[in-house]
């Protein structure tokens, strides 16, 4: 608008709108998610696990955690806090004098808007009586008042009512500042400037470069970049790593060191402490070792520590605090280690000249982290991971009688065995041990090789990129043992009858196979001596042979058989040489139709097949782009592990290896999604030369000692197909220029005929 001036709202009023949005912006999406209301909920779920992981030391500790934790509290002490704020502040600004409300000058003189000149003036006296400066009253009550008897009383101002709104006609545009009336003061401009400066010149620089120099010292696993480095010097310098080298360089990481890491911790004590444990440890830890950084205290300090944990020691309680700091650690530190190999060894692939880590080194840091998550050592027995196992209760395990190694024994035996072997444990541990075993997972893993995006899936050529589909398929032990041990009746009770109904051959078997060797000899070389071509004989002789064969040489009876067979065939092929004969008289349109059908069979038959690969092609792009899209939790099943001092989840290493070699084939890949079932896609190349060749498929848990599988993967490489550099497709017909000369030529000999013509 032409002449319209610009003003600011210097009183401050627009800061307590901007103020309370912006607090409101903040402690309403703060309280939908940082409201502890799911305490409940996790003191269920820890109520639910209690049966099974009871005696685990990460759930004692979450119990004690949730009851001495007042974390939850000032929660909803600031929460509330908040909230107080945002409704003062709406309070504050409700009360506000609302400067933008339409004017009104009847509303300004108490007058309804039907009110007449004479009962306008009168009430403008009676008011102007008590406003009146003269008479004590308000300055500004009065100057309304004046105003508003001017509006309806002149006829400029009644004018610029009408037209602006305003007896005093168009008014200034006023702008709100929203900051507090105070810092837009003239007096307090100094100080302000030197806030400003404050905050943005030098608290802002030092909070950014203090996060940034906090964040470039960390890998996207958060573990430090000098242990990184550190891990692949070692992994490049001794690619054949065993388990006391491994050990030596996961306890040098820079995680343990308390100049690198604040949670690290150095204590006084430590120089008594960790000299004792050392004596205790005997020969299983290398103190002689000078090499830097494994002689650095931290590290030792940390070697100790760990060794200790994997012996079940005891040590004090503030050993016991660092103990757990390092036995926190070690899983992501092992998982980098084994993401550096996988790194080392696709260097050495691609480029050469490196030494790739051997495989017994990356799956040695597998087995390490096994054996930290259960608190065991290497060679100990995998049934020390149930409660109330100790080192003296194996004997009766690995007896003679027995012969119980593994988890997988202990679960598939009768219960009244078991019973009787674990005699030595009372009712309620027994039920306790067989509630921890059926709640270990049983994974079934199920594999498909083929080649993607190719003419032939099931071909594999040389060069080319094989896909191993791994299906992996979790349950508990309890629900797939319960299943075999519901079948064994039924196949006991079909064993029974079978065994009734042939009761005289059972009996002959059993008695030959214990009272005579010689005749078992006899049968045997009776077998390897080819029986002398006979007619098929009667089925009186046959059944009266039966009781000659006493001995159980059943053997001669499949021969007949197998002779019947073949003379029936050499019939059958004889009547269909004489039926050839025969059609070779027929006409030769019977065997084009015959032939014309088993063509369009065969097409139908390679189009239904293209169909099927299709499909399935299908199915697995939109399986990867739902992956893709899909963010899977890492929550899975809670590890049962009596010693680790945090929540582990179950989760697994999938890979594909040449075990002959010592070599990966494929990298690593760590399943952390595994609920119920996963598939996951293995990638790598074929070997450039062709030939049979024999990996492994191999999975392997982070948790659990003794349930690794290893599945055999045979590989048949044929040679690859010549690129073919002429095609029929490609062959274009010159049609269009062979016909135009022909009928250019018949043009002309139309027009020589013409002319002889005339």
């Amino acid at each position: 608008m032409a002449g319209q001036q610009f003003q600011y709202d210097d009183s401050g009023n627009t800061f307590f709108y901007f103020l309370t949005s912006f607090v409101g912006l903040i402690v309403i999406p703060a309280t939908y998610y940082l409201w502890p209301r799911d305490q409940n909920a996790e003191q269920l779920r820890l109520k639910s696990l209690r049966r099974v992981h009871g005696r685990c030391l990460w759930y004692r500790l979450r119990l004690m955690k949730s009851q001495q934790s007042i974390i939850p509290t000032l929660k909803k002490g600031v929460l509330l806090l908040g909230w107080a704020v945002f409704l003062l502040l709406a309070y504050k600004v409700s009360n506000l004098e609302r400067e933008y409300q339409e004017y009104n000058p009847y509303e300004v003189l108490h007058l309804d808007p039907q009110s007449t000149l004479a009962e306008i003036k009168k009430q403008y006296r009676a008011l102007s009586l008590k406003f009146h400066p003269d008479k004590g009253g308000d300055e500004a009550t009065f100057m309304k008042i004046s105003k508003a008897y001017m509006a309806l009383t002149n006829e400029d101002a009644r004018t610029n009512m009408d037209l602006y709104g305003n007896p005093d006609g168009p008014r200034a545009l006023t702008f709100g500042i929203a900051l507090p009336a105070w810092i837009v003061d003239q007096k307090n401009s100094m100080l302000v400037l030197l806030v400003y400066g404050l905050a943005f010149m030098v608290i802002l620089p030092v909070v950014v470069g203090t996060w940034w120099y906090r964040s470039i010292r960390y890998s996207g696993d958060q573990i430090l970049i000098n242990t990184t480095q550190l891990f692949m010097h070692f992994m490049y310098k001794t690619p054949n790593m065993n388990m006391k080298r491994l050990e030596m360089v996961l306890t040098a990481a820079f995680e343990f060191d308390p100049r690198s890491n604040k949670e690290a911790v150095s204590r006084p004590t430590d120089n008594i402490e960790v000299p004792q444990l050392i004596r205790e440890l005997g020969s299983v830890i290398n103190v002689k070792k000078k090499e830097p950084p494994f002689c650095y205290p931290y590290s030792l300090k940390a070697r100790v520590l760990m060794l200790a944990h994997l012996a079940r020691m005891e040590v004090s309680e503030d050993s016991e605090e660092d103990q757990r700091f390092v036995v926190r650690k070690c899983p992501a530190l092992l998982q980098e280690m084994i993401n550096v190999g996988c790194q080392l060894t696709m260097m050495a692939n691609s480029r050469g000249g490196v030494h790739a880590p051997r495989l017994v080194s990356i799956e040695n840091c597998m087995k390490l982290s096994q054996m930290v998550v259960q608190g065991l050592q290497e060679a100990k027995s995998p049934l020390l991971q149930l409660p109330h196992f100790e080192e003296e209760h194996l004997r009766y395990c690995i007896s003679k009688k027995y012969k119980v190694r593994s988890l997988q024994d202990l679960v598939s035996m009768k219960d009244s065995e078991r019973r009787n072997m674990l005699r030595f444990l009372g009712e309620e541990k027994y039920d306790e041990v067989m509630a921890v075993l059926g709640s270990f997972p049983h994974v079934n893993m199920e594999t498909k090789l083929q080649v993607l995006d190719d003419e032939d899936s099931n071909n594999i050529t040389a060069g080319s990129i094989v896909t191993v589909t791994v299906t992996l398929t979790r349950k508990r032990m309890s629900e797939v043992f319960e299943k075999e041990q519901a079948t064994q009746p039924i196949a006991s009770e079909e064993a029974t009858q079978e065994e009734a109904g042939d009761g005289s051959k059972t009996k002959s078997v059993k008695v030959w196979q214990n009272k005579n060797k010689s005749t078992k000899k006899a049968a045997k070389s009776k077998k390897k001596k080819p029986a002398p071509k006979k007619k098929p004989a009667p089925q009186h002789q046959a059944k009266g042979d039966k009781p000659k064969q006493a001995n159980g040489n059943v053997a001669g009876n499949e021969v007949v058989l197998v002779k019947e067979e073949e003379e029936a065939g050499s019939d059958k092929g004889s009547e269909s040489d004489e039926g050839e004969g025969e059609g070779n008289k027929d006409t030769g349109s019977e065997r084009e139709e015959e032939s014309d059908k088993q063509s369009d069979t065969e097409a139908d038959e390679i189009g239904g097949d293209d169909e099927e690969e299709w499909e399935v092609l299908q199915q697995s792009i939109q399986r990867r782009e739902r992956a893709l899209l899909e963010t899977k939790s890492k929550v899975t099943h809670p590890v049962y592990s009596l010693f680790f001092p945090e929540e582990k989840q179950e989760w697994w290493w999938l890979y594909i290896a040449d075990r002959r070699d010592q070599t990966l084939v494929s990298m690593p890949y760590h399943v952390c999604t595994l609920k119920d079932t996963e598939e996951v896609e293995l990638k790598f190349p074929a070997p450039s030369k062709t030939g049979n060749y024999q990996y492994s498929v191999i999975m392997r848990s982070d948790s659990f000692m003794g349930l690794d599988q290893i599945k055999p993967l045979k590989l048949e490489v044929h040679e690859a197909k010549a690129m073919l550099d002429n095609h029929p497709q490609w062959d274009i017909p010159d049609t269009e220029e062979e016909e135009e000369p022909d009928d250019s030529d018949g043009i002309e000999e139309s027009e020589e005929e013409e002319e002889d013509n005339d």
